[in-house]
């Protein structure tokens, strides 16, 4: 980080926090660490990479960091009106999410910058960014996905990668002030972590930041049913890229996954072709192909054998003429609904901790609608969406709420757990919920008692 401040103040120490401080730590510069819950595992982390730790309990301890640090590196999950985030403000001190900090560094790489294509959006964005990055390695790279995923990109800048597919979530991209890719897709919009964003406008905008620094020779890919996100695109200064599934530069027709120049492939012959697999995959063959870093042909070899990651609509089994599927990465009542969207009759299982988000929009496919189980702090919210439309029946552990979809489920109906909220009432994390869903589904008997 060439000319930039040599003292950092890393707030948050969960992945992304510690690979920041260990990354800068590593290159020579003075860093401070934090955390809302510092414990021992924190202070042997620090003593670890030689940094100094900040008790923020403490405001005189709080002041003199922020006046003798020229950045804050808040952890992704730290909210605007944090009062850290607040404090830094005050004075004046330079805010960057942790790809920020990692593009900086890659620009002053020896031998130059390596290739990058990025991808946000509310939903989707794992499993594009995956896709994307087979696409990479299929077109000859060593690429590595990285930001909003198990690996943050700072943590891949010491590997042997050529190129990168970079996930970007709201939370990263609030923070950055030169952060680009030669392309990048920006999948949908729709109300989503409100309890970290003030307002729906306030997430609006952090997206939309991830276009705010393109240059002439960037691409900008957006899905042109949103007239939203194809303004933002169009005030850029990158080239702009539509995709969709019935319209645009990339578009499924005659169910063909076709763009600009032709034909890319069937869209049967992709591991699996529901609606929004398509639509992702149109995004990622857009960014890889018009960054000129893959051809039609690598796009297709890549695609055919692509599978998603575990907990996005995954099948578990079929019992009883019943299919079972896990969508616990579902977190957001729009992924639920876009979830719901591809089966024709379904017992859904939803509910968890809300995240300020109106649910009703899951109650948006009546006649696709068996029951419902609601379970989770948010059951009563999710009971009253679905009131009127549904069998609703409340479930008060996941082994009830499997049990229940059981009794409800027709043969030919698909069981799916798509919650629409979060994990953190009953669970760490989605991945965990995901797991003892299809524990519990593998434990039910053969045939019914």
């Amino acid at each position: 980080m060439t000319n930039a401040p040599n003292t950092v103040f890393v707030f948050g120490l969960a992945v992304a926090g510690r690979a920041v401080a260990k990354a800068l730590a590593t290159r020579g510069m003075t860093v401070s660490v934090g955390d809302d819950s510092f414990n021992q595992e924190h202070r042997d982390f620090a003593r670890e990479i030689g940094a100094h730790v900040v008790d923020v309990t403490n405001a005189s301890e709080l002041q003199s960091v922020m006046s003798s640090n020229g950045i804050l590196a808040p952890a992704p999950g730290v909210p605007e009106n944090h009062f850290v985030i607040r404090s830094a403000r005050e004075h004046h001190v330079s805010i960057q999410s942790e790809i920020e900090i990692a593009y900086r560094i890659e620009q002053h790489r020896p031998g130059g910058s390596r290739p990058m294509v990025a991808v946000t959006g509310t939903d989707g964005k794992t499993s594009t960014t995956l896709m994307a990055n087979a696409i990479l390695n299929a077109s000859g790279f060593q690429s590595e996905a990285v930001g909003n995923t198990e690996i943050p990109l700072i943590d891949s800048l010491a590997s042997q990668a050529t190129a990168f597919a970079v996930e970007c979530s709201s939370f990263r991209l609030e923070h950055i002030d030169t952060f680009r890719a030669q392309a990048s897709a920006w999948l949908n919009i729709a109300p989503d972590h409100l309890d970290w964003h003030s307002s729906f406008q306030k997430y609006f905008e952090s997206k939309a930041k991830m276009w705010a620094h393109c240059v002439s020779t960037d691409v900008a890919v957006a899905p042109v049913s949103d007239p939203r996100i194809l303004e933002v695109a169009h005030g850029s200064r990158a080239r702009v890229v539509t995709f969709g599934l019935s319209d645009g530069d990339y578009c499924l027709r005659d169910g063909q996954l076709v763009g600009p120049r032709g034909v890319i492939m069937a869209a049967s012959d992709m591991q699996r072709s529901l609606p929004h697999d398509v639509s992702n995959a149109l995004a990622a063959a857009a960014v890889c192909i018009e960054s000129g870093l893959s051809t039609e042909s690598q796009v297709a070899a890549a695609l055919m054998s692509f599978t998603n990651a575990a907990h996005r609509i995954q099948f578990v089994r079929e019992l009883d003429g019943v299919r079972w599927f896990n969508d616990s990465k579902a977190t957001s009542p729009h992924a639920a609904s876009a979830a719901l969207k591809s089966f024709a009759h379904v017992v859904l299982i939803a509910g968890g901790k809300n995240k300020g988000l109106d649910l009703s929009q899951m109650a948006c496919e009546p006649e696709r609608m068996r029951a419902v189980v609601a379970i989770g702090a948010s059951a009563p919210d999710i009971a009253h969406a679905f009131s009127g439309v549904c069998t609703v029946e409340v479930a008060e552990s996941m082994k009830g709420a499997v049990a229940s979809a059981r009794v409800l489920a027709q043969p030919g109906d698909v069981v799916l757990l798509s919650p629409g909220c979060t994990s953190y009432d009953w669970y760490s994390n989605y991945g965990e919920r995901g797991d003892d869903f299809m524990n519990c589904v593998n434990q039910l008997s053969e045939h019914r008692l």
